[in-house]
């Protein structure tokens, strides 16, 4: 048999045999894998692309008449129902009879549950086709929300509902840092939307889970959940930053790791210069709180940001471990997380501080203009003072030319 000459070609091969599939979940697994190759190397946005390619394909494939062409037709109409042409489609002569339930489900279920740190929130719904023997078992829908990163990360679907349902109900019974509760639907598909929505315009999707390959049809599912009924969880109330270092300073965390009654000079500077390290990282990250701290944003802190964004002198970086252990403790005790958390953290701050020291001395994930005017200063030259700098590059000219 001959190489498919276009893309369309190339699905319609892989789908020959959707129509001798069992149930319409079935079919629509396979459509959205199916599509989750072109959501995988759209370069912009991939929902669009997604979209796009699914009314090129209709429009390319309307004269087909073969059982697998028309079905696989209908479960892209389904999956993507505001492509061009998707409303058009029609159901095929030799059609198996299960394409009368693709799409046919209703919610059963909502959930909500993730970490205690805020780090992430996964959501949970079940889903019932009308009619179970040709629309195939309860099935479930998860999507993670990396609240760190801003994006979905992962979206999965899963045939069986209760078994999925129950591992999680479990796995958060037995997990202190962790917690479940049910949602609201609106809530849920605000909060996944608007998170997805940014996932589909990066320039490189998560390595793992299977969140090009479920997509589609996830999307379709969440599509479904009615409109919120109310209002977002409240923000809780956060303290000026000038109020919050002063009660860290006068917090038993920061007596107990040494950074409290600080009086030289030096340290004192390092001090100040390190808490307001934290701080600018809290409010580099996409839902800033500088009291939200976790294992997850202490190793974004302590073992990237930091190195990329900041020139630290000695003292800085033999304060700086000192005052971020300190504000972890600090962090967690103001937030009233349990006690295994904060024990978690630490332990995995003392476990970061070598590391951290390594890469303090080898500078290597310093980004150019952190190195630049780590180069200034390691040599006397004052970053601050553009005359200084301006005399600096003069002098350095040809260092920069040669090649």
């Amino acid at each position: 048999m001959p190489a498919p000459q276009t893309p369309y070609e190339a699905v319609l091969h892989a789908a020959r045999d959707v129509a001798k599939l069992n149930c319409a979940l079935d079919a629509e697994m396979l459509g959205t894998a199916l599509l989750g190759s072109v959501y995988s190397v759209a370069a912009s946005d991939r929902a669009a692309a997604v979209r796009s390619f699914v009314g090129d394909f209709l429009s390319a494939t309307t004269r087909r008449r073969t059982a697998a062409a028309t079905t696989i037709r209908e479960v892209f109409a389904t999956l993507v129902p505001d492509a061009q042409g998707a409303a058009e489609v029609r159901r095929g002569a030799q059609a198996p009879p299960w394409t009368t339930q693709l799409g046919r489900v209703k919610p059963t279920g909502y959930y909500a549950y993730g970490d205690v740190y805020g780090d992430q929130t996964s959501y949970l719904v079940t889903f019932a086709y009308e009619d179970a023997e040709d629309g195939g078992p309860e099935h479930a829908v998860v999507a993670l929300v990396d609240h760190n990163i801003g994006i979905t990360k992962d979206v999965f679907v899963g045939s069986s509902a209760t078994r999925i349902l129950e591992q999680v109900r479990e796995m958060c019974a037995d997990d202190e840092l962790t917690w479940f509760r049910e949602e609201d639907p609106g809530r849920l598909r605000v909060e996944v939307a608007r998170h997805l929505e940014i996932t589909d315009g990066l320039g490189d999707l998560p390595a793992e889970g299977s969140l090009a390959t479920d997509r589609a049809l996830a999307a379709a599912r969440l599509a479904l959940l009615p409109d919120a009924t109310v209002p977002p969880l409240p923000e809780p109330p956060r303290a000026a930053n000038a109020d919050l270092v002063r009660d860290f300073l006068s917090s038993p965390e920061a007596a107990r790791f040494g950074v409290a009654g600080v009086t030289a000079d030096e340290e004192l500077a390092s001090l100040h210069f390190c808490i307001s390290l934290i701080l600018d990282h809290a409010a580099s990250l996409p839902e800033p709180d500088p009291l939200r701290w976790s294992p997850a944003v202490a190793g974004l802190f302590l073992l990237d940001w930091v190195h990329r964004r900041a020139v630290l002198d000695m003292d800085d970086a033999a304060m700086l471990p000192k005052v971020t252990r300190a504000w972890s403790a600090y962090a967690t005790r103001r937030r009233g997380l349990p006690e295994a958390a904060a024990v978690q953290t630490d332990q995995t701050l003392e476990e970061m501080i070598p590391e951290f020291a390594r890469l303090y001395a080898t500078g290597e994930r310093r980004s150019p203009a952190t190195a630049a005017v780590a180069q200034l200063i390691s040599e006397g030259v004052d970053p601050d003072d553009s005359a200084a700098i301006n005399e600096w590059l003069d002098a350095n000219r040809r260092r920069f030319d040669e090649p």
